[in-house]
């Protein structure tokens, strides 16, 4: 943040914050800095944006959550506002724009040709995309150049650029040939001709690939931005600076995925128990509906536990050990697709693997379910019975927590939405169904 952000006073900031920078200094959290700024009076707002220069408003701003920077910017008047996301970098305006709906749409036209140009470029592509979260601000030179011509056209740009680290090389249709690293532009001879100084071979990717890969993509190259083409046209970057947000909201996402739950895509401060509610609603219902069918297993099989009460006794402890199993496998392997650990075509190595570690755990377990069972009294019988049983169930959740987060990953579905309440619900009842089966073939 500019230090020099510290001259106007601030109306009602906490903790004794006399000017925008010790405030900013006392409130690192972009979270904390959104709640205090909406807080405001709309008096008091108005008086801190009017005080600040808007080179300094604009960096305020930018220093938050979406959501908040929306929800300030309706606050205040349409040209102050518009001046403010002109400062803005194009992805941040986009964004913005995003979370306000049509509240600030207004303010587009009062943006400059430029930026509104590269605002409508990132708002062509869904939110979640490479192409929402690159910058359209890029420094490129044609093939054609020498090497003294495109570092003045490099002197005379790079204040507008994202980063400085990369030079793209266009040709004359703007079509990207290659790239030029900063410091082999600024060492190279005068006279030496772009085209035989760039590097042809390029890591890209297109606008509407989802942007947790695109950001992977960047950490497994090492590379300091990503390049956004569509048909073979240059529309942006990634920088190595976006991949922190992505992966930190990805994150976020697929936790509350795997907790049964559909991403809040707001601060869990700002969720109102409505937006609670409706989030969590749908996955509920969709499960109350999976988990019925248990009860019809139970139906079917009355008259096995009417003859041998005894089975009941073991019921939650079965189907308990089989959705744990489940959910420490799923989350160990969505996790790992995540960070491009794991893909579709390890498969095979990845079953051997944990079909492997299910085969030691099931002869644990079913050690303590042999134990659980003559505690209990119930007979050898029942006991062996459960502890058969046991060990097919650790083994059969093992396969299906291990198959599904690939195969979902393949179809392009997310992996995350394989949750822990899901596994758990699939094995309740095929569990129940080879613990009667067996039943069946021991006791009858």
């Amino acid at each position: 943040m500019n230090s020099e952000i510290g001259t106007p006073a601030l109306p009602v900031f906490p903790d004794g914050c006399a000017t925008v920078g010790e405030w900013l200094d006392a409130t690192p959290d972009r979270i904390d800095r959104g709640e205090q700024l909406t807080s405001l009076t709309s008096a008091d707002l108005a008086r801190l944006f009017d005080e600040l220069p808007v080179e300094d408003a604009g960096e305020l701003v930018g220093t938050l959550w979406a959501g908040h920077a929306a929800a300030i910017l309706t606050r205040l008047g349409t040209s102050r506002a518009a001046a403010v996301l002109d400062e803005l970098a194009p992805d941040v305006v986009a964004a913005v724009l995003r979370h306000s709906g049509d509240e600030l749409s207004n303010l587009r036209t009062g943006l400059s040709d430029a930026q509104r140009a590269a605002v409508d470029t990132i708002l062509r592509w869904p939110d979640g995309t490479a192409g929402a979260r690159m910058t359209p601000h890029v420094l490129t030179v044609l093939s054609t150049s020498s090497a003294m011509g495109a570092r003045a056209h490099v002197r005379a740009a790079w204040k507008q650029a994202e980063i400085i680290v990369y030079v793209f090389v266009l040709d004359a249709r703007d079509t990207l040939l290659g790239v030029v690293t900063f410091r082999d532009l600024m060492l190279a001879p005068s006279r030496m001709r772009i085209s035989e100084l760039m590097e042809a071979k390029l890591v890209t990717v297109e606008p509407d690939e989802d942007q947790e890969q695109a950001a992977q993509l960047l950490v497994n190259h090492r590379l300091a931005a990503l390049p956004v083409v569509l048909d073979g046209k240059l529309l942006g970057i990634i920088s190595a600076d976006d991949v922190s947000d992505i992966i930190v909201a990805e994150s976020t996402e697929d936790a509350e995925r795997q907790g049964g739950s559909t991403p809040l895509e707001v601060p869990y401060l700002r969720a109102s128990p409505l937006l609670l509610w409706r989030k969590r609603i749908v996955w509920l219902l969709a499960l109350f509906v999976a988990e019925a069918y248990t009860g019809s297993v139970l139906r079917n099989f009355e008259a096995e536990l009417d003859q041998v009460v005894a089975l009941s006794f073991f019921i939650p402890l079965l189907i308990g050990t089989g959705g744990n199993t489940g959910t420490q496998i799923t989350t160990t392997i969505v996790r790992a697709l995540a960070v491009g650990e794991v893909r579709m075509r390890d498969m095979g190595r990845i079953l051997g693997k944990e079909i492997s570690a299910a085969g030691l755990i099931a002869i644990a377990m079913a050690v303590a379910a042999w134990i659980r069972a003559w505690t209990l009294g119930v007979g050898p019988e029942v006991g062996v019975v459960v502890t058969v049983t046991i060990a097919a169930i650790v083994v059969w959740s093992a396969v299906i927590a291990t198959v599904l987060p690939p195969i979902l990953r393949k179809i392009r579905l997310d992996p995350a939405v394989v949750s822990a309440p899901m596994i758990a619900t699939v094995v309740d009842g095929t569990g129940l169904v080879i613990y009667f089966e067996v039943a069946r073939l021991v006791l009858f």
